[in-house]
């Protein structure tokens, strides 16, 4: 399980009907993107800043990715803990959250 210590910010939106988790940089036009695309769309979503993560949880950060399937690419989008997203791919992101 991911630490609880562990940086999670949660931006609230009217659109609750996803779990919605991004894995991001701080410093990834991508992954700030990603996170403005959310925030346009009105999705409530929580995300970390792995590179601000001490290094116990980025390890953790990384095995959740693997584990799930996915790259060790940002940002890394989970959605309801079932569907794993790398990048920021605008289509995807809307077919999966039904948007």
């Amino acid at each position: 399980m991911l630490s609880e210590k562990m940086n999670f910010v949660k931006v609230p939106g009217k659109n609750k009907r996803h779990k919605v988790l991004v894995y991001a940089l701080s410093t990834c036009a991508w992954c700030k993107l990603a996170k403005n695309f959310l925030k346009e769309n009105a999705v409530e979503y929580e995300y970390v800043d792995v590179d601000l993560c001490n290094e116990e949880d980025r390890e953790k950060v990384r095995k959740d990715i693997v584990k799930r399937g996915g790259s060790l690419s940002y940002p890394a989008i989970i959605i309801d803990d079932k569907i794993l997203l790398n990048g920021f791919l605008k289509d995807r992101i809307k077919e999966a959250l039904g948007i």
